[in-house]
């Protein structure tokens, strides 16, 4: 049997109203009051496409484990890097094998993310691979006061795909291709270039949707009755509802698109919906996934007895529910890159990236592994060559142990308003993990106000620079505060 065995979702903690943005910007596009319902996820400055599908991964792989992956595939639309692995990194943030692994970037249609998934599927079901993880994350730029702008929310997905403990059997797929540009995004460009909305909506999502979930039943035999729940992107409101009426579909067993609680997130959205379908679904449950972007894909599961054992580390609606209200659209312009703002003389240094010590410390700086005594079991980071136990003190005697998945508390912190930061003031301190081991790290998501010595903290992959001048972005953990609100 081979299928999904673990799924995971990560949504942004900030939400933006679309009232905010009209509020602030219908003055100059006054159109985008049509569209007035709701909000989307905005990612932290120093989130990205890669640090999302991490935090996915993360919440997918909980109790599963990392060392047995064949492989990590990522999709997305806006990788931070166009000549690097993007989904060696991820791979690396997982602790993943380095032998005998093979790891690959999908991209370049919205439907990437269901195409990874066919693609692992098929190297699991050909016996080479067994443990296959599908990463799915995009963080899109859109200008303001646009459509784009409206519908666009970031957000991320991951599926682990093997042939052990499957909670839903994959049992077919299908997929059409055609290069029916409803949008696109040149080499170089920061922004989409959409094409009219009418023409997105009624030739592209109303015609090539429907039309490859009946070329997927006519080759299957299957009928649309017979699915629990159907799964496809649409974040026009009404063509989505006028899809499912076109194919037959009974409403309640049509999945919610997301768009009023995070909008559309782009390659991932498919994939997100789905862990949305998943938490819900029951043993025997069938379910209907469809990916859409020059074209189609069409995959179809059958829920096992096995989801009854399963519950990634966050839920979607944990995920959802654990939201703030972003009421700052500057603030959001200025996360998003869309505004300039100076971060003053300590912001102007820009040293280059040693690429030999990035890869001397890569399980240090990508993986959060430091290093355990195996003489008196003590916990460090970073790895040094002797252990920190006044009374052990023992030399060269250590294996590696990774902090990326341990519970910590804060034991002091500080706001620094003189440290260049996008949010300033920047706040950092010391974590004390459980288990043992200290490190001093930058904290994130969360306001000075809300921080306190003894507050619960959980690690996350996240940005630590980004080099415009060369153009690399620099990785790093963080600790987030367990705050309220």
């Amino acid at each position: 049997m081979v299928g999904i065995t673990a799924y995971g979702g990560y949504v942004p903690r900030y939400r933006l109203s679309r009232m905010t943005i009209i509020q602030n910007m219908a003055w100059y596009f006054p159109v985008i009051m049509a569209v007035a319902g709701g909000e989307k996820a905005v990612a932290n400055w120093d989130e990205d496409a890669i640090s999302m599908a991490v935090a996915a991964s993360y919440n997918c792989m909980a109790g599963k484990n990392r060392k047995a992956l064949d492989g990590v595939f990522f999709a997305s639309t806006s990788m931070p890097f166009t000549d690097r692995l993007n989904a060696g990194i991820i791979a690396a943030a997982l602790n993943a094998p380095e032998e005998g692994s093979m790891h690959a970037d999908f991209s370049s249609s919205l439907k990437a993310g269901t195409t990874a998934a066919i693609a692992a599927l098929e190297a699991i079901e050909s016996g080479k691979k067994s443990s296959i993880l599908v990463a799915a994350s995009d963080l899109r730029k859109a200008k303001m006061a646009t459509m784009g702008e409206m519908f666009i929310g970031d957000g991320a997905a991951a599926l682990l795909f093997g042939n052990e403990d499957v909670i839903a059997e994959f049992t077919g797929s299908y997929s059409m291709n055609y290069d029916f540009v409803d949008h696109y995004k040149g080499t170089g460009k920061d922004f989409d270039y959409a094409w009219e909305e009418r023409w997105v909506r009624d030739e592209g999502y109303g015609k090539i949707i429907p039309m490859a979930i009946q070329s997927f039943l006519k080759k299957t035999g299957a009928s649309i009755a017979d699915f629990a729940k159907v799964v496809y992107p649409c974040y026009f409101s009404g063509t989505h509802r006028e899809i499912a009426k076109r194919l037959g579909i009974n409403p309640s067993k049509v999945q919610d698109n997301l768009h009023n609680v995070c909008g559309d997130t782009g390659t991932s959205h498919p994939l997100l919906m789905l862990t949305a379908a998943l938490e819900g679904a029951k043993p025997k449950d069938r379910i209907l996934l469809a990916g859409f972007g020059q074209g189609c894909d069409v995959l179809s599961f059958e829920v096992t007895d096995e989801i009854a054992k399963f519950k990634p580390a966050r839920s979607m609606t944990a995920s959802l529910a654990a939201k703030v209200d972003m009421n700052n659209y500057q603030k959001y312009a200025k996360f998003k890159d869309l505004i300039v703002a100076d971060l003053g003389i300590r912001g102007e240094a820009n040293p280059n990236t040693s690429l030999t010590a990035l890869w001397r410390k890569r399980k240090m700086v990508l993986g959060f592994v430091g290093n355990k005594c195996t003489k008196c079991g003590t916990p460090q980071f970073p790895s040094l060559p002797m252990c920190v136990k006044p009374e052990c003190h023992e030399v060269g005697q250590f294996e590696d142990y990774e902090f990326a998945d341990k519970p910590g508390t804060i034991q002091m912190f500080t706001g620094d308003m003189l440290s260049p930061s996008v949010d300033p003031p920047a706040v950092y301190g010391l974590v004390d993990f459980a288990g043992g081991g200290k490190a001093f790290l930058d904290f994130t998501d969360c306001d000075l106000n809300q921080v306190k010595v003894g507050m619960p903290v959980t690690m996350s992959f996240r940005r630590r620079s980004r080099d415009s001048v060369r153009g690399f972005t620099g990785y790093f953990w963080k600790a987030v505060p367990k705050v309220e609100g």
